[in-house]
């Protein structure tokens, strides 16, 4: 096409930035935005410079609206078993949370986001990777569900792709501070193959499994019940084994070599030596902080800890002005063991889980801010989250509850009712997304792989099944239906539920296959063995399924059956079809959650001294952290 382009209109663009040699250039550039080509023989000459100088700044405007969906910077902002009641932009009255609130008031509120699984391990590696855990090994068969030992060798296989790993490709400074979770060595103690590292991230600064309530002097255990629980059947058999061998060999019915009792009775003790060591040492052994490949406080300290991972996100962010970086802020607030800093302790209305609550809001306003003093907050995608919901059976000792508020939903932490999965989801960039906005569609803490790999400009994985979906046509209101028709909600390794959302349609199916056994039986989760267990006498199936409508039903009340939904047997066959075609995309690969990979190996063990010196040391204040080793 040929415009009456005069120079005057050439020197506009070149002073607007745009290095344009001539009318071709300019013609290439403007055709996207130009009306059909008959037009301009039916307009004036002065009209037609009107039009075009319309149409230049429209471009321009167009131009500089790519420009900055280009390459932006990402921050990630994480809770661990954050209830979706507990934030004030979700509906919460007394805890104070003006920081995160600011997210939403600024940007977009996901009203009805999707962890890929309740517990901690899986999501995670679901949200690093946009892939359903059980794709990448990372959903276990077993009742144990996450990783429980710093030195067990499972972990995120390094054939998995990382949305950390494709933008430090295109240039980006990553990093992750705080909770890791997602293994850490495979064959030795300095292999770290499951390292974030490994996953590319540029730099580390955090724990490498999780804050446990054992991690914190006076806050009970975790495992203790669980111990106590499994040893004694164990310890009964022995016994009656013992009585009864030496019952028989002195009455003479049996003779049984005293080499042969020696060595059963050695090998007991070197079992219950080895399990006495392990468990009086456990804080030692498992809650320690790392920066990069080195340990530099081995037991964690809680002391300012919050404050200690802020100021290590502030640092990442200032050394990185210049360059597009990605911050992966993964709190430890509020998993248990509960704790906050004097300046927080005691302030709330929710005792020690409402202060944690509003010392984690505090340290996202500490990063809010420091991208305004750098003028980044335009140039910024920030995102908050929980890695699932809240753990609604933490009760100390003492009887505090320890637990957080999932608001109207049911269930939490471990069960894939809404109040398990259902978690915050908001996210903010100033001149991108919509300011103030709700989105009621499904989306998934997997979206969020795809959404930063592309605004990075890379190229998403083309060898393996990608589950999420980009976001920003959602949250620039460009479609307002999510590409989700169907979301698999998985217990561990086992398929739990599906959700189906239509396309022609307001409603959101849920269909459940199996459902916890809340112990109170009219308790609202399982307080007897602390977390929801997915398979044997933990569960009760259904045939045919539970099926809800959350557009109708959001707290999972009342299931619909044949006489109170006439589609009822149309939909469950349409969520069996899509059940079908999700299996077979499915392919084995190796399970990181075995038994195998969740046993503690003490070769595996990272010490920053030695076993037998306690494994203790503390460079947090001043000194040069040694590199890990086993002693």
């Amino acid at each position: 096409m040929n415009l009456p382009l005069d120079p005057f209109i050439l020197f506009h663009f070149r002073c607007g930035g745009l290095a344009l040699a001539n009318s071709q250039e300019l013609t290439q550039l403007l055709t996207p935005c130009l009306p059909s080509p008959g037009i301009w023989g039916k307009i004036s000459r002065k009209k037609m410079g009107l039009l075009l100088l319309l149409i230049i700044c429209q471009c321009a405007i167009n131009s500089i609206k790519t420009h900055s969906v280009s390459k932006p910077n990402i921050i990630l902002l994480m809770a661990d078993d954050l209830g979706i009641g507990d934030l004030g932009c979700y509906g919460n009255r007394t805890l104070r949370t003006p920081n995160i609130d600011r997210l939403a008031e600024e940007g977009v509120t996901l009203t009805q986001h999707i962890a890929a699984s309740p517990l901690c391990t899986p999501s995670r590696a679901a949200f690093l990777t946009g892939r359903y855990p059980i794709r990448s090994g990372m959903a276990a068969f077993s009742r144990v569900g996450v990783f429980l030992f710093s030195a067990s060798s499972g972990g995120l296989p390094s054939e998995e792709i990382t949305f950390s790993k494709l933008l430090k490709q295109k240039g980006y400074a990553t990093a992750l501070i705080g909770k890791w979770h997602l293994g850490m060595n495979c064959e030795s103690s300095n292999d770290f193959c499951h390292h974030p590292f490994s996953h590319g991230f540029d730099y580390f600064y955090g724990l490498p499994v999780t804050n446990f309530r054992d991690c914190k002097p006076g806050q009970g255990s975790v495992f203790l019940k669980g111990v106590q629980k499994g040893l004694v059947i164990p310890i009964q058999i022995t016994g009656i084994a013992l009585v009864s061998l030496a019952v028989v060999q002195y009455i003479g019915l049996l003779k049984v070599p005293f080499q042969a009792l020696g060595y059963f009775l050695l090998i007991v003790t070197i079992s219950l030596a080895v399990l006495i060591f392990f468990f009086y040492h456990f804080r030692q052994l498992n809650c320690f902080l790392m920066r990069d490949h080195q340990i530099i406080q081995q037991p964690l300290s809680y002391e300012n800890l919050t404050q200690r991972l802020t100021k290590e996100a502030m640092k990442f962010i200032e050394r990185n002005t210049d360059t597009p970086f990605l911050l992966f802020l993964s709190y430890l607030h509020v998993h248990t063991a509960l704790y906050a800093s004097e300046n927080f302790k005691g302030k709330s209305k929710h005792g020690l889980y409402g202060d944690a609550v509003e010392e984690m809001d505090w340290s996202v306003g500490q990063v809010l801010d420091v991208l305004e003093k750098h003028n980044l907050s335009d140039k910024t995608l920030v995102y908050f989250t929980s890695d699932q919901g809240a753990h609604v059976e933490e009760i100390s000792s003492a009887g505090d509850v320890h637990g957080g508020y999932n608001g109207i939903y049911k269930g939490g932490k471990s069960t894939n009712w809404e109040g398990g999965i259902r978690v915050p989801g908001l996210l903010r960039w100033p001149g991108v997304v919509q300011a103030g906005a709700y989105i009621d569609e499904p989306t998934s803490n997997m979206d969020i792989f795809p959404t930063i790999v592309k605004l990075a400009d890379a190229q998403l994985p083309s060898d393996r099944i990608i589950d999420g979906h980009d976001l920003l046509p959602l949250l620039q209101g460009k479609v307002t239906q999510s590409k989700h028709e169907f979301l698999f909600h998985y217990c561990n390794a086992y398929l739990n539920a599906v959700r189906w959302h239509p396309g022609n349609s307001e409603s959101v199916w849920k269909m459940f296959f199996f459902t916890p056994n809340f112990s109170p039986e009219d308790s609202n989760g399982c307080y007897d063995s602390h977390v929801c267990f997915c398979h044997g006498g933990f569960i009760t199936q259904h045939d045919p399924p539970l099926l809800f409508d959350l557009s109708r039903d959001p707290e999972e009340k009342v299931p619909l059956t044949p006489e109170t939904e006439s589609r009822f047997y149309e939909i469950i066959g349409v969520i069996h079809q899509a059940v079908e075609n999700h299996t077979r995309s499915l392919h084995p690969v190796p399970n990181q959650l075995s038994w195998d990979n969740l046993l503690w190996k003490p070769w595996l063990q990272l010490c920053c001294s030695s076993l037998f010196q306690s494994c203790y040391c503390d460079y947090e204040s001043g000194g040069s952290p040694l590199q890990v080793h086993l002693g």
